[in-house]
């Protein structure tokens, strides 16, 4: 792995993370979440996104997050919201009272298939996909909108045509960023640029970063999102089920290897789907230059 002083030298733009967690189903894990927010905090992401469980299952407990990191932080909510198992009166509901509460980024997707499910659905009397969702917020306030995209073929694409004109659909209907799904080949990312740079699509497109925690849950996720698993990732995590302490700074290693592979390339935006872990991805940060001011103030002072 390159040294942390090789991003003085190979990329100038500044390093710029964002955060992703999802909404606890307990009161101790709520407690958890609240200290990974604050362990994370004193990087100043660009902004910290909190999830929005299919059919809107976490409804009160995402707005209740971002409408309390809203409140009680100088950190930037983005709050999801996903068209599965919801009307659009519901789901606009939803949006205003996201913007009520100065919650003025939402992450907009189409949503999983609902449990029992094998594809997407529409509600009955909601929105047909991302896009519908997009113009509906895009006609509630000025919403700064972040839309997915994925480096490889979702499960249900037509083909990387299709894929790039729906990425344009979403971006006429009112998208300002994507963000990938994660993936663990850079190769795949920066092919998938390039094709999305071809067909004249310039806004920023910022890959996804997922820290092995569990290696048997990245196997389960990429499964369900067809994200392909490298042999020598595997065969890295292969042993360590059972072995937490090495299987962290394995991950931290890999994941900041990865960041460093894609800073070579010109990618300096990241955005880490942390899974409520604080302290592995501080760890990544660190390795990658992000400090807090009280580090950044040090580092400036000895260089």
């Amino acid at each position: 792995m390159k040294g942390i002083d090789c991003i003085q030298y190979t990329n100038q733009a500044p390093l710029v993370v964002s955060f992703e967690f999802f909404p606890p189903k307990t009161e101790k894990m709520m407690e958890s979440l609240w200290r990974s927010l604050s362990r994370l905090a004193p990087l100043g992401p660009r902004f910290v996104s909190v999830t929005y469980g299919a059919g809107g299952s976490t409804r009160i407990r995402t707005h209740s997050i971002v409408s309390r990191i809203r409140a009680e932080t100088d950190l930037e909510p983005a709050a999801h919201l996903t068209c599965v198992g919801a009307s659009i009166v519901e789901l606009d509901a939803v949006a205003r009272a996201y913007y009520g509460a100065g919650v003025k980024h939402v992450v907009a997707l189409r949503g999983d298939p609902a449990k029992g499910e094998a594809r997407f659905v529409p509600h009955p009397q909601g929105y047909d996909g991302s896009v519908e969702l997009i113009s509906g917020l895009r006609k509630i306030a000025d919403f700064e909108i972040s839309v997915g995209a994925y480096p490889e073929p979702h499960p249900a694409s037509r083909g990387i045509q299709s894929d790039l004109d729906h990425l344009k659909r979403k971006l006429d209907a009112g998208a300002t960023r994507f963000i990938t799904l994660f993936f663990f080949d850079n190769d795949l990312f920066l092919r998938f640029l390039d094709k999305v740079r071809s067909a004249g699509i310039e806004a920023p497109v910022v890959p996804g970063i997922l820290p092995v925690t569990n290696f048997q849950q990245v196997v389960r996720f990429s499964s369900m999102c067809g994200a392909s698993i490298p042999g020598w990732f595997a065969n890295r995590f292969d042993g360590l089920d059972s072995d937490p302490s090495t299987r962290q700074l394995v991950a931290a290693h890999t994941a900041a290897d990865q960041c460093f592979g894609l800073l070579d390339s010109g990618i300096n935006e990241f955005h880490f789907y942390t899974l409520n872990r604080a302290d592995l991805v501080f760890s990544i940060c660190h390795m990658l230059g992000v400090r807090t001011a009280s580090h950044a103030r040090v580092d400036e002072a000895q260089s």
